[in-house]
C-alpha cells in the first residue's frame, strides 16, 4: 500500500477529502429538521392567525396581488396567501439550516409547495430557473471551467506563492492577493475554494499542520484566512457571486435605473482590502500566533514540491493565453459597464460562447463542470423570493414591526442604518444561502427606505455589501462546509475568528456610511450624528 504523502496535491481534491463525522448536535438537527419544518408550516400556515393587516398603510404595499388582497380583506388579518407564504418560508428555512435533506431537494419541495398552495402560478414558479442570475451563474461556471482546464488559475496561484511566499507572513499576504485576483474573474466562491484548497493544504502540511490531534496554528490560520478571503473577496465586486447580482437586480428594479459594476467596485474594494488585512493581522497576532520556530517549514524540501508541481504545468501555451485574454476582456467590459451599458450577464454570455467555439475556443461542453444541484438550490431561493414579492410579505412585516414597536416616521437615518446592516450581517450565522438572504433582506431594506422617505440606495446598497459574510459556521456557505472537511480547525476556532471579523465588518460599514459612502453619494449628508 502506498504511504500517504502530505505533499501530494491530489490528496486534497474535493472528491478525496474524508467525510467529516457529524457531531451529536448536528445529528439531532438533521433528525428533528423534518418534524420542525412540518410543525412550522402547519402552525403558521393554518393555525396561528396574525392580525397585522389592520396596522398596515395600504399605500405602502408594492405588488398588485397584495393591494387586491388588502382591499378584499380589510382588517381581518393576514391574507391566506400571506399565511401560506410564511409557513412555507419558515419550513424551508428550517430544512436549509438543519440540513435534514439535501438543499436542492428542499428547493424542489419549496417550488412545488408554492405552486400547490396557490401562492405562485406554475409559470412564475418554474420560470425562476431561467432567472438572469441563473444564466450568469451557468456562464460563470463555464468560464471557471476554462481556468481549471487550461491550468491558468493554478499556475497563477503557484507562481505567486513561489515568487513572493518567502516566509510564513508573505505566504499569508500572498493569498490575499490571489483571492482578490480570482474574485475579480470567478463568480463562484466554491470554484475558488476548489482551486486554492490543494495549494494551501500542501503549504499547511509543509509547515507541520495535520488533521485532528495534529492541528497547529499555521494550519488553522491558513485555512480560516482563506475561507474568510474567498468570501470577502467576492464582496469587492458586483460579479463576485450570484447573490450580489441578485441584490443589484432587486435594487435596480426599485430605483428604476442601473447599479453599475464600477459603482460597486469603487465603494467596496477598498473596504474589502482593508478588512482582509485586518483579518490577517488578527489571525497572526491574536487568534493563531506563530512562534519563530513554527514560522519555518517543518518538512524538508516542501516548497520544492510546490516548485515541481508548478514545473509540471510546463510552458504557457496558446490555450492559457486565450483564457487570460478572454478574462481580461470580460473584466474590462464589467469595469466599464457605466460607459457601454451592457449587463454582466450578457458579457459573461459572450465570453462563454467564445470559450466554447469549435477550433477557436478553449474547451468543449463535456469539460464544463456545472454543479446542477447548486443551480436547483438557487432556483428554489429565487422562487422563494418571487413568493415573498407576490404576497408582499416583507413589506407587510416591515410595516407591522415598526408600527407595533412604536417606531415613528421621524426615526433618525443612522438608527435604521445600524438596524438593517446589523440584521443582514448577523443573519449569516443562521442562514445557509446568500441568495436567500439577499431575497429576504434587500426587499426589507427597500421597504424601510421607502417608508421613511430615504433613498433606496442609502439603505439597500450597504445591506447588499454585507452579503458575503458567510464564514463563521460550516453550514453558512459551501466554502465553509468544504473547508471544514479538512479538519484543520475546530468549530470554536472558526467561531472566535469569524465572529470577531463579523463585528469588525459591521463597525467598518458603519464608519463607511458616515464617511466614504457619503462622499460617493450613497448615504445622505447631514443625517448621521454618530461622529
Amino acid at each position: 500500500m502506498t504511504p500517504y504523502d502530505p505533499l501530494d496535491m491530489t490528496n486534497y481534491r474535493i472528491e478525496r477529502l474524508p467525510k467529516r463525522q457529524k457531531t451529536r448536535f448536528e445529528k439531532w438537527l438533521a433528525l428533528s429538521g423534518p418534524f420542525l419544518a412540518v410543525a412550522a408550516f402547519i402552525l403558521f400556515g393554518f393555525l396561528i392567525k396574525l392580525a397585522f393587516l389592520q396596522d398596515i398603510d395600504p399605500t405602502q404595499l408594492v405588488s398588485e396581488p397584495a393591494k387586491t388582497a388588502y382591499d378584499k380583506l380589510g382588517s381581518l388579518g393576514f391574507t391566506r396567501s400571506n399565511e401560506l407564504m410564511l409557513g412555507i418560508f419558515l419550513a424551508s428555512l428550517i430544512l436549509w439550516v438543519t440540513e435534514a435533506i439535501p438543499n436542492y431537494l428542499t428547493s424542489l419541495i419549496l417550488i412545488i409547495s408554492l405552486v400547490l398552495s396557490g401562492v405562485l402560478g406554475e409559470k412564475q414558479a418554474y420560470a425562476q430557473l431561467g432567472h438572469e442570475v441563473m444564466w450568469l451563474n451557468i456562464m460563470s461556471f463555464v468560464l471557471a471551467s476554462m481556468l481549471v482546464t487550461t491550468g491558468v488559475a493554478k499556475r497563477f496561484a503557484l507562481w505567486f506563492i513561489l515568487k513572493f511566499g518567502k516566509n510564513a507572513s508573505f505566504i499569508f499576504l500572498s493569498f490575499i492577493v490571489i483571492n482578490l485576483v480570482l474574485s475579480a474573474f470567478i463568480s463562484a466562491t466554491t470554484a475558488k475554494a476548489a482551486i486554492l484548497l490543494p495549494i494551501f493544504m500542501v503549504i499547511a502540511a509543509i509547515y507541520g499542520a495535520q488533521g485532528g490531534e495534529g492541528r497547529n496554528n499555521f494550519g488553522r490560520s491558513i485555512v480560516l484566512q482563506n475561507l474568510f478571503q474567498i468570501n470577502i473577496g467576492a464582496g469587492g465586486f458586483m460579479t463576485g457571486s450570484g447573490a450580489n447580482l441578485l441584490a443589484v437586480a432587486l435594487i435596480s428594479g426599485a430605483i428604476g435605473s442601473k447599479v453599475f459594476f464600477s459603482d460597486w467596485m469603487v465603494a467596496m474594494l477598498p473596504i474589502v482590502i482593508g478588512t482582509m488585512l485586518l483579518g490577517y493581522f488578527l489571525a497572526m497576532k491574536v487568534f493563531f500566533p506563530l512562534s519563530p520556530e513554527k514560522r519555518l517549514p517543518q518538512i524538508e524540501g516542501g516548497m520544492q514540491r510546490l516548485r515541481e508541481e508548478y514545473q509540471k504545468l510546463g510552458r504557457v501555451d496558446v490555450q492559457e493565453i486565450k483564457a487570460v485574454v478572454i478574462f481580461i476582456a470580460i473584466l474590462t467590459m464589467w469595469a466599464t459597464d457605466r460607459i457601454h451599458g451592457i449587463s454582466p450577464t450578457a458579457v459573461a454570455f459572450v465570453g462563454a460562447i467564445i470559450a466554447l467555439l469549435p477550433r477557436i475556443g478553449i474547451l468543449n461542453w463535456n469539460e464544463v463542470d456545472i454543479p446542477w444541484h447548486l443551480m436547483l438550490f438557487s432556483a428554489g431561493a429565487y422562487t422563494l423570493g418571487a413568493g415573498l414579492s407576490a404576497t408582499d410579505l416583507p413589506s407587510i412585516s416591515v410595516n407591522a414591526f415598526f408600527d407595533h414597536a412604536g417606531i415613528g416616521d421621524n426615526t433618525p437615518f443612522w438608527i435604521l442604518y445600524l438596524l438593517l446592516t446589523g440584521v443582514m450581517l448577523f443573519s449569516a450565522l443562521v442562514f445557509q444561502s446568500k441568495t436567500m438572504r439577499a431575497m429576504i433582506f434587500i426587499p426589507i431594506a427597500i421597504g424601510v427606505a421607502t417608508r421613511f422617505g430615504y433613498s433606496v440606495l442609502s439603505l439597500a446598497l450597504p445591506v447588499a455589501f454585507l452579503i458575503e459574510h458567510v464564514y463563521v459556521l460550516p453550514f453558512n456557505s459551501k466554502p465553509a462546509a468544504l473547508l471544514y472537511e479538512t479538519d484543520r480547525y475546530s468549530l470554536g476556532d472558526a467561531f472566535r475568528f469569524g465572529f470577531t471579523m463579523m463585528v469588525i465588518a459591521w463597525v467598518l460599514i458603519i464608519i463607511a456610511g458616515e464617511t466614504w459612502f457619503r462622499t460617493l453619494g450613497i448615504t445622505p449628508h447631514g443625517v448621521f450624528d454618530l461622529f
